[in-house]
């Protein structure tokens, strides 16, 4: 989920692009917000005694908990929310789902065992592992967000990539997720952390992508060739390439081309490439995202009216 150690990379090589402050700092902006992540977020932390929040009849509903009371909060602070819901996941992606269903399973064996003879914090590790958005619990919060009088979309393919879309075309100040990848899709601005609950009292991070490629000294293309080495959600990672190194080889190579030759055929070189490794399908996936055509819906939510 997103670009492993990119955050810790730009904390080092590019500070100046993270910002971090109030929510109501982003008073009277729209914001594109990835509902997939926030959805999945909120079946994991909104809980009551370590287990999901659940109805009279047993159903869960820790994901429209924390989508009322963040929508709210969001609201309260005079931020107009766009929701995006993930679309159908690009072929690309297809060996990585099937490894979180793999690691699903693996999951919920390591919990029924826990119960029978792990510790409570044993349950609580193997119970999270286990948790997965499904399409009950898109459409129940999308019914929500009706009620609400919240707009939301759902995009061709991935939310985070449909978020950028909107933000570099200008329909909304900026994208808001989790997933670093979301910068691969140039949104001019991420926001993380928007949507946890304010007992967390994390502050909400602005990343702006000009800083970064001004911070790391790269242009766009190289920056992608960078979080495809670090490893991402459609790639397995180069063993033994970690951040640094992935750093290191990029501004040497200048692309993720040069990089591949020098591994395959630099007899100093000590890595060694996945079978098959497509990382030139990769790169084609984050510059040309499906997007969802015609125009967004007019964000016309005002402050205060989801609250009355």
């Amino acid at each position: 989920m997103g670009i492993k150690n990119l955050f810790q990379i730009l904390k080092e090589e590019a500070p100046d692009a993270i910002k971090e402050g109030e929510i109501k700092n982003q008073f009277g902006r729209k914001v594109a917000i990835d509902a997939s992540m926030s959805i999945y977020s909120f079946l994991i932390a909104v809980r009551s005694d370590g287990q999901q929040l659940m109805n009279e009849s047993g159903e869960t509903t820790s994901h429209l908990m924390g989508m009322f009371y963040r929508t709210l909060r969001m609201v309260d602070n005079g931020i107009k929310p766009l929701y995006v819901f993930d679309g159908a996941p690009p072929k690309l992606k297809s060996g990585e789902l099937a490894k979180r269903f793999q690691r699903k399973q693996e999951a919920k064996e390591g919990l029924e065992e826990a119960k029978e003879t792990g510790t409570a914090e044993d349950i609580e590790k193997f119970s999270r592992r286990t948790v997965r958005v499904t399409r009950e619990h898109n459409a129940e919060c999308q019914k929500l967000l009706r009620l609400m009088g919240v707009p939301f979309i759902i995009a061709p393919t991935e939310a985070e990539a449909q978020c950028a879309v909107l933000a570099k075309g200008g329909k909304v100040y900026a994208a808001a997720s989790e997933d670093m990848d979301t910068l691969t899709f140039e949104t001019p601005i991420l926001l993380r952390h928007l949507t946890y609950s304010e007992q967390r009292k994390e502050p909400i991070q602005e990343i702006h992508l000009d800083k970064v490629m001004e911070g790391l000294g790269m242009e766009r293309n190289q920056f992608v060739d960078l979080c495809i080495l670090l490893g991402c959600d459609y790639l397995d990672p180069v063993p033994k390439v970690g951040p640094s190194t992935a750093l290191k080889l990029i501004r040497e190579h200048k692309t993720l081309e040069g990089v591949v030759d020098y591994i395959k055929n630099d007899p100093k070189s000590k890595y060694t490439l996945p079978e098959d490794w497509p990382f030139r399908r990769r790169a084609r996936t984050v510059s040309q995202p499906r997007r969802a055509t015609g125009r967004p819906p007019r964000l016309r939510l005002q402050v205060g009216e989801a609250g009355h």
